[in-house]
């Protein structure tokens, strides 16, 4: 089921289809431009992360971000809102880190248990194909995600995640 309200028919192949998949996971899909290992690199350096996360239609300023992109690692992502008193922020620990295969990590930052992310590169060509599933904790948890629309901003952080590729340099051909 689409939870994004549009028609994905016929879409275009870098179009972000977001669809509840269980009770408890979302699963959000988009294809990249660009070889496996550089859309990994955008997810795990953190001077890359700050280029394009935070949707800019937010209003939301990205403050710090700290990524140990490894096993065991972890992450701290902070945000300024210009309504928020004070800064928000966004920690866990990366459960598994194959490059430039697969992430998987923990959201760590609310009262409850948050969900866990797992986001997979498959390179089909000069393209790469991103699986991202977040697994909440309850079917309840992810109704709150979906209502409060947390769970749906994947869209314009893809197309930024897009530009930022686009804007590369081409990676070197692989012998």
């Amino acid at each position: 089921m689409d939870i994004t309200g549009e028609n994905n028919a016929g879409a275009a192949k870098n179009e972000t289809l977001v669809e509840r998949a269980s009770d408890r996971e979302l699963v959000v899909t988009r294809t990249f431009a660009g070889p496996a290992h550089a859309v990994f690199s955008a997810w795990t350096k953190p001077e890359l992360l700050q280029r394009w996360w935070v949707p800019k239609s937010c209003g939301i300023s990205f403050v710090s971000c700290e990524a140990d992109a490894r096993t065991g690692g972890t992450y701290r992502f902070v945000f300024n809102h210009p309504a928020a008193p004070t800064p928000m922020t966004f920690f866990g620990r990366y459960l598994e880190v194959a490059p430039p295969k697969r992430l998987v990590w923990t959201n760590d930052e609310g009262e409850q248990p948050g969900p866990i992310t797992t986001v997979t590169f498959e390179e089909r060509g000069a393209q790469t194909l991103l699986v991202m599933r977040d697994l909440y904790p309850s079917k309840k948890a992810l109704d709150d995600a979906i209502a409060s629309g947390s769970a749906t901003g994947a869209s314009e952080q893809f197309e930024q995640l897009d530009r930022l590729l686009a804007a590369q340099e081409p990676a070197a051909p692989r012998p």
